[in-house]
């Protein structure tokens, strides 16, 4: 059964913004949060487990974008918590 098109994405600005967003900005989300994990426990544990927990954390992280009606809203909120990140890893 194909979906309603009046749900779809009509702008393929839009359409853009949510699929880079959720590749993109959410391998780096998971990537970065691994890289704190990583600075803040055992290093040895972290990349055994990061080996598959990185990418279980890039799932949610792709879908997320999907559920806002504005791509670019979720590129900011995966800036943001990027930015968050990096200064947690570079000054903690």
């Amino acid at each position: 059964m194909p979906a309603n098109p009046k749900h779809l994405t009509k702008s393929n600005w839009q359409r853009f913004a949510k699929i880079t967003s959720g590749i993109l900005g959410g391998y780096v989300l998971s990537f970065l949060a691994h890289a704190c994990f990583l600075s803040w426990f055992d290093g040895e544990m972290v990349m055994e487990t990061a080996t598959y927990s990185l990418f279980i954390l890039w799932i949610p992280l792709l879908i997320f974008p999907f559920l806002f009606k504005n791509g670019w809203h979720c590129w900011f909120i995966y800036l943001g918590i990027a930015l968050v990140l990096l200064t947690l890893l570079n000054f903690l």
